[in-house]
């Protein structure tokens, strides 16, 4: 019997959009109900502030620890945003929800907080105890997978080693199948440098990392092309017939997801023992409070989820 628990949706940094994009999930019927996640009077100021009517909304709160104006962010609810995720984490985990979407978070502040806090992705697995998390980001009829996540580009080579580079194929590959109903999924894998390392002659982690893996892997039946160089693997003759695309830092992948779906993109965590989706974009603290944010992003990260938990057995 397919589940029709909620998906919970954490409101993210209050100070930021977060709280204007959750609101106007009022304006649509969902597959699955819909619980939000924050305090609850700020929502309710938020709203009238925009005009929204949120009768509809099944909203629980969670209370600020201090007051919160829109557009100026207040380390002294950073404990507020984390109680949120850690609400929903539980949800997921004990049924009470089928999924949950995140807005947006500002990781500055946390840590100003004195919280080490990296990310959503890093912060979901450490609470559901999973050792290895991949974060995709979907969009523009692309599924692009990081190798690595937020390191500085320096650090990246020596991040990007055999046995890491293939727990995230394994990953994305058995995800694709699990929570996309893809059942022989196409990768496409990108080569760390300049085309693809130039046959060694502009690095060689395409010769001592990524093909060795690539290869052991078709080895057991996975379609796996590359490695690719980046600048050609998202063109449209390359990208034909591929499910997802799998590049080896941040910004390779990223900034070619974000420029083909911007707004409209969904992050999404694989790996997780929850389905875990969110928007692709960050805080907007100057469009806060204002009306001009759009809630497109997480309205593709709400369907998202609801697919995802329509695909689970």
């Amino acid at each position: 019997m397919k589940t029709t628990a909620p998906v919970v949706v954490t409101s993210g940094e209050p100070s930021g959009i977060g709280p204007d994009i959750c609101l106007q999930l009022a304006a649509k019927n969902w597959p699955l109900p819909l619980v939000i996640l924050g305090d609850k009077a700020l929502l309710a100021a938020r709203a009238d502030l925009l005009g929204i009517n949120i009768e509809s909304l099944d909203i629980r709160s969670i209370a600020l620890d201090a007051p919160c104006t829109a557009g100026v962010l207040n380390a002294a609810n950073a404990a507020y945003v984390l109680r949120m995720l850690d609400a929903a984490i539980a949800g997921c985990t004990s049924g009470e929800f089928s999924a949950m979407v995140t807005a947006p978070v500002h990781k500055g502040i946390i840590n100003d907080a004195g919280i080490p806090f990296t990310g959503h992705t890093e912060y979901l697995a450490a609470k559901t105890g999973t050792p290895r998390v991949v974060m995709l980001l979907a969009g523009a009829g692309l599924r692009v997978a990081l190798a690595t996540t937020h390191l500085a580009l320096k650090d990246v080579p020596a991040a990007l080693t055999q046995r890491d580079l293939e727990v995230t194929l394994r990953i994305v590959h058995a995800e694709l199948k699990a929570k996309f109903g893809i059942a022989s999924p196409r990768i496409l894998v990108a080569g760390l440098n300049p085309h693809a390392g130039e046959g060694g002659h502009m690095g060689r982690e395409e010769i001592e990392v990524i093909s060795p893996v690539l290869e052991r892997l078709r080895g057991e039946g996975m379609n796996l092309v590359g490695p690719l160089p980046a600048d050609t693997l998202f063109t449209k003759n390359v990208l034909k017939n591929a499910d997802a695309q799998v590049a080896m830092y941040h910004d390779q992948g990223l900034a070619v997801l974000k420029y083909a779906a911007f707004d409209e993109g969904v992050n999404i965590t694989l790996g997780l023992p929850i389905i875990r989706t969110s928007v692709d974009h960050g805080t907007a603290l100057e469009l806060a409070g204002s009306g001009l944010a759009s809630p497109n992003s997480l309205f593709a990260a709400v369907n998202s989820a609801n697919e995802m938990v329509r695909l689970q057995p």
